[in-house]
């Protein structure tokens, strides 16, 4: 084999590789430190000794201190003040976990119990996710939220932007195909079904500050493979969306919304 001459190559990652990493955390540790918290939050292996409880959480609030300073120090972020805030909201987003599983063992017939729904639920998996990375958004962190939605996303089938704004309790049943985009806003008490998605009505990059998904309202129901665009887009609250519809535009609280396609059955009989 002949000897080729690498050295522009290696010269050119060093340099690209040295200024991304700097600013970017390790998906590795970002994703083994997410594990950790959910494992503490919802055992699914084995329970800690009641004496070891402290002493876990310690260890995750360090891990998620450390992978912050990997790549936003300096950057003007008191990493302090964000783990302590962090760690501070910990029971608040627990307590709406339970209550995100709550609602899909309560609606869902194939489900047996709240357990149930927390250890083998694609959906519930997601919400978790989601609403962990959503308070590091609210701290002001950047790219760690989204290295763990992403990475839900890959598990689940079920993708949430961090950014997106969704009230206790929500429900995701199935979940397989579900997107929620950045500026999305999801009232208390919604459910939505697989394939669903709320998005943007175009794409650019000069509405990065704009709102560009839709508002859903409290109480509302979101069927299967349903599209739903634009950030003037309102979903009125206690309203009902039926499968496969498209919409792109404002639909009035209390109101129910369906395909109006047809399907004929023809028996063997009929048919000469």
């Amino acid at each position: 084999m002949k000897n080729l001459n690498t050295r522009s190559l290696i010269s050119l990652l060093k340099e690209t590789h040295n200024a991304e990493w700097e600013a970017t955390p390790s998906s590795v540790d970002a994703i083994a430190w997410l594990d950790g918290l959910l494992q503490f939050l919802f055992p699914s292996n084995h329970l800690p000794k009641s004496s070891a409880y402290e002493g876990i959480l310690k260890k995750n609030q360090i891990d998620l201190e450390n992978i912050l300073l990997s790549y936003l120090e300096p950057s003007g972020i008191d990493i302090d003040e964000v783990v302590y805030s962090f760690y501070s909201a910990l029971e608040e987003i627990y307590q709406s976990l339970r209550l995100d599983a709550a609602k899909i063992n309560e609606y869902d017939p194939a489900s047996h119990s709240i357990n149930e729904v927390i250890v083998s639920y694609p959906g519930f998996y997601a919400i978790a996710v989601y609403r962990l990375a959503n308070r590091l958004v609210k701290l002001g962190i950047p790219v760690l939220p989204r290295i763990l939605c992403e990475y839900a996303h890959g598990k689940t089938g079920v993708d949430i932007h961090p950014s997106a704004e969704i009230g206790v309790p929500f429900m995701i049943d199935h979940g397989t195909g579900i997107v929620i985009g950045a500026t999305t806003v999801i009232g208390k008490n919604v459910s939505i079904y697989q394939g669903v998605t709320l998005g943007a009505l175009q794409v650019a990059k000069s509405l990065a500050q704009t709102k560009r998904h839709p508002t859903v309202e409290d109480n509302v129901i979101i069927y299967a493979r349903t599209t739903i665009l634009g950030g003037d887009t309102v979903i009125g609250k206690n309203s009902i969306i039926g499968g496969s519809v498209f919409l792109t535009k404002s639909v009035e609280p209390n109101s129910q919304v369906f395909n109006t396609h047809q399907l004929r059955i023809v028996q063997k009989e009929d048919v000469v």
